[in-house]
């Protein structure tokens, strides 16, 4: 039989050893991160992994561990880093997916681990219309609306009356054709013909030819990353002579180099980092977009700054501002942590990020408004500001 003295012992020894874990528990933050390092959307990836690995290892005196995986550009395989990240490493938050087919994967799972997540992707549909697994869903890229929005009305001044749409047959092309189909006859511009292509394609020469039959004035590329750049270059090889718009996924280093001169002359909308140097001194986001696009290229070089790396640097921002917030209400490694990092984020206003100044309810994940966009021109390989 124990004695008194023993049985002290023993209720000391667990104290002790549910104080160092409790104490263990509450030491870091975990953040988990799923992107596309390989595979198709490496070109959008990499440079997303690039900007992780400048943020910050410590937030509001805590520790904060970064656990990053690959997903290949694959949506099984994003789905099995998202339960991996929930389940195994008990994250506090997630960073990712690079695309919108990913992120668009990783809802049900974020939804039943209620895990705060920030999608790198374009698409509105991973945060609307709001639902129990979108409200654990948030973005930093500009949504398809607004880029479309910019596009027709870019047309519309130019005096363009008729188009064509040639993008992804996946999610991203479909939700990028819907929207700038809407603007584009809300402006008195006709869609002609649409084409597809898949994201692993080497040639898109039959689309090019069906699209240049219709003779449409302006063609948009709903594509992103390096394979969007296979529509431009056919359509420079075919000897069209229209205008060419492509998607904001295009804005890195990497798409210029395979698209080459068949891209100069051509256009897109992109975040305002991208021409940082280029903004009015007055322009709100100057500051911060100067100051990422610094850092960013003094570690990787000069020109290797991509807009997919400014939206992983944006995420970290929120989560900067979000992170000291939670921490009043819990205690990290806890659901009732999540939920308080969640509500920080949701209540995010008047954060100056690197592609605009960002105002979040419930309803708006996202928190941008059309300030948060730009026209540039590509010339001479680079990007150049086209003011409205």
């Amino acid at each position: 039989m124990k004695t008194n003295k023993h049985i002290k012992k023993s209720l000391l020894a667990a104290a002790t050893i549910m104080l160092c874990a409790s104490l263990n528990a509450q030491a870091q933050i975990k953040i988990g991160v799923t992107i596309s390092s390989t595979g198709p959307a490496a070109s959008l990836g990499i440079p997303e992994k690039n900007a992780i690995a400048m943020l910050p290892k410590e937030i509001a005196g805590k520790k904060v561990d970064y656990i990053v995986l690959d997903d290949a550009s694959d949506t099984t395989q994003t789905v099995t880093n998202t339960r991996k990240l929930i389940s195994e490493e008990k994250v506090d938050a997630i960073i990712g997916s690079t695309t919108t087919p990913n992120s668009l994967a990783m809802l049900g799972v974020i939804g039943e681990g209620k895990t705060p997540t920030i999608s790198l992707a374009s698409s509105n549909r991973i945060i609307e219309p709001m639902d129990a697994n979108k409200a654990w869903m948030f973005k930093t890229p500009q949504t398809d609306t607004m880029m479309a929005i910019a596009i027709a009305e870019d047309m519309s001044r130019k005096g363009i009356k008729t188009m064509g749409f040639i993008g992804f047959s996946d999610a991203l092309g479909e939700a990028f054709l819907v929207e700038v189909t809407k603007y584009a006859e809300l402006k008195k511009i006709k869609v002609v013909a649409t084409e597809r292509f898949s994201r692993s394609d080497n040639s898109v020469v039959g689309q090019v030819l069906k699209l240049m039959s219709s003779n449409p004035e302006a063609i948009v590329v709903g594509a992103s990353g390096t394979p969007a750049a296979l529509p431009p270059k056919t359509l420079a090889e075919r000897g069209y002579k229209g205008r060419i718009y492509h998607n904001h996924g295009v804005a890195n280093s990497d798409f210029l180099r395979v698209c080459g001169k068949d891209c100069d002359g051509t256009f897109l909308p992109t975040g305002p980092v991208m021409v940082a140097k280029q903004l009015a001194d007055n322009n709100p986001v100057k500051k911060a977009a100067l100051d990422f696009s610094s850092k960013f290229e003094t570690t990787y070089g000069a020109g290797s700054l991509a807009a997919f790396a400014s939206y992983a640097w944006d995420a970290g921002l929120l989560l900067q501002q979000a992170i000291p917030v939670a921490l009043k209400k819990a205690a990290p490694g806890t659901a009732e942590f999540r939920a308080a990092l969640r509500d920080a984020l949701e209540a995010t206003q008047g954060l100056a990020t690197t592609n605009g100044v960002v105002n979040m309810s419930k309803t708006d994940h996202l928190g941008l408004d059309q300030r948060a966009r730009v026209m540039v021109q590509i010339k001479g390989g680079k990007w150049v500001y086209q003011a409205e």
